[in-house]
């Protein structure tokens, strides 16, 4: 009976043991997960945020560099400006031994631009004399007059930087902000700028940066690398800004354009900071009768056409208050027969009315060899006969924007294809 007592004290002392073993095995997990987790959090803050777009365009690669994922507001950017102090560039090119652990290059500050140029980008204070002048009734007639003149012509600026990096072979324009643009949407006095840049002759190299919402004063901070560009073709090259506003319901609007010309430009004392006045495109207007968006849809596989219109704008004077209220008359033609009708409702007393009015057609034959649709924009008035403001035509053997637009839809079926239209005499 010795032995065998003995033997179940053994099988009772088990248990105690692999609990001990067990708590010191949780201990242990547990301050290693805790120990592997700060690693990872350090490892996080000192990474540089993953940011890099990698186009392809024909060979050569184009890497937007060292963008914040924090959206900058101008002014927010301005205050920036004024606390950074101005550090002159000592170095030529870039040193391959100061890259980081991702192999970036560590951010240089700016070359310190010339007094003409900090003049530009700092507004002087008035003077006390000056705040008294103005401050006159007379004065303030004249300066509220010249101020809308400036605001109808001045279209806003653009604020640039340029830099070529000889041992890359690499030509880098950042895109840092706009200041002053327009708005373009009319409701909400703003707009939803982006900037999209092309080098010219070739128009091979084309990017566009990130759209901001609802500013005029947008800082993107953008930095776009051309690879493979040699420094003796530089001086041949022009960059094209196009600053446009993003519009969800139709086409972008285009705010301006910035032409720089490289010829004159010496990239090889470092970077160049550089600021350009926005220009009107040269885009063909609309002259007197005023223009309508017009979006079609062809769908083969249902043999319907589907119209939206959209918006009119810099409508004429039809009544004596200087307004009118429009309303488009849509109809539909096969073989110079119409065989539909629809309109939108009216819009009261503005040139530029939106209307976003959708109507669906049946087209009674197959393919629109013969189909054509006629808009008529008109002034409500109960008085009198509603007169025609202007009218538009698209179709096969329709002519310029019309028989373009007619062609699209007919090339490209159950696609929505948006266009502006000049509008013609009735």
């Amino acid at each position: 009976m010795a032995p065998i007592t003995s033997s179940r004290e053994e099988f009772d002392e088990i248990p105690t043991v692999v609990g001990i073993f067990s708590a010191f095995g949780l201990v242990f997990t547990v301050s290693l997960f805790a120990w592997i987790c700060c690693q990872r959090k350090s490892s996080k803050t000192n990474k540089t945020p993953p940011y890099k777009f990698v186009h392809v365009l024909k060979g050569v690669d184009i890497y937007p560099e060292n963008l914040n994922s924090k959206k900058k507001f101008g002014a927010d950017d301005k205050n920036e400006a004024k606390n950074k102090p101005v550090v002159p560039k000592t170095s030529l090119h870039l040193d391959l031994e100061k890259k980081d652990l991702n192999g970036n290059f560590p951010k240089a500050n700016p070359k310190a631009g010339s007094p003409s140029d900090l003049e530009n980008l700092t507004p002087k204070p008035f003077s006390e004399r000056e705040q008294k002048e103005s401050a006159s009734p007379d004065s303030l007639k004249s300066n509220s007059s010249l101020c809308s003149v400036e605001k109808q012509d001045k279209l806003g600026t653009l604020f640039f930087s340029l830099e070529y990096n000889f041992e890359k072979k690499a030509f880098i324009v950042n895109i840092k902000e706009a200041r002053g643009l327009p708005a373009m949407d009319e409701q909400s006095m703003t707009s939803d700028p982006y900037i999209k840049m092309t080098i010219l002759p070739e128009k091979k190299h084309k990017v566009k940066t990130r759209v901001l919402r609802k500013t005029l004063d947008p800082a993107f901070d953008e930095t776009f690398t051309f690879y493979g560009i040699p420094y003796s073709q530089i001086q041949d090259l022009v960059l094209h800004f196009i600053i446009l506003s993003f519009d969800r319901f139709s086409r972008d609007d285009i705010i301006g354009e910035v032409l720089i010309p490289l010829s004159g430009i010496e990239l090889a004392d470092g970077r160049m900071l550089m600021n350009r006045e926005i220009i009107k495109r040269n885009v063909r207007k609309s002259s007197g009768r005023g223009e309508l968006l017009i979006s079609l849809c062809y769908q083969s596989t249902t043999n319907t056409l589907t119209v939206v219109v959209l918006k009119a704008r810099h409508l004429p004077k039809a009544d004596v208050s200087g307004l009118s209220d429009p309303y488009v008359k849509v109809n539909l033609y096969h073989a110079k027969k119409r065989i539909s009708k629809k309109k939108t409702h009216v819009k009261k007393c503005t040139p530029n009315a939106v209307f976003n009015e959708l109507f669906v057609f049946d087209i009674p034959c197959e393919g629109l060899e013969e189909i054509s649709v006629e808009f008529l924009v008109l002034d409500s008035d109960r008085g009198s006969r509603n007169e025609v403001i202007g009218r538009l035509v698209l179709g096969a053997s329709a002519e310029g924007t019309g028989g373009e637009h007619w062609k699209e839809i007919c090339e490209y079926p159950r696609r929505q294809i948006a266009k502006w239209h000049m509008l013609c005499d009735g």
